[in-house]
């Protein structure tokens, strides 16, 4: 269970960030490109992304 998430973890960091990206039209190609909601969205999954790898930090422990 640890291993799946610290996986899904990443995946949402990754995500979020490409949202960040897109939100405040550093990538653009998408619907998301210059829309601001994107880049709040990709903060929250980042946090999010970061909350899962410190529950899976300590639920080692």
């Amino acid at each position: 269970m640890n291993i799946g998430l610290r996986i899904l973890a990443v995946l949402l960091i990754f995500t979020g960030v490409i949202w960040i990206l897109q939100g405040i039209n550093l990538l653009p190609g998408s619907f998301m490109t210059g829309q601001i909601e994107w880049a709040v969205y990709g903060c929250i999954t980042v946090v999010i992304g970061l909350a899962l790898i410190f529950f899976a930090r300590r639920s080692k422990r």
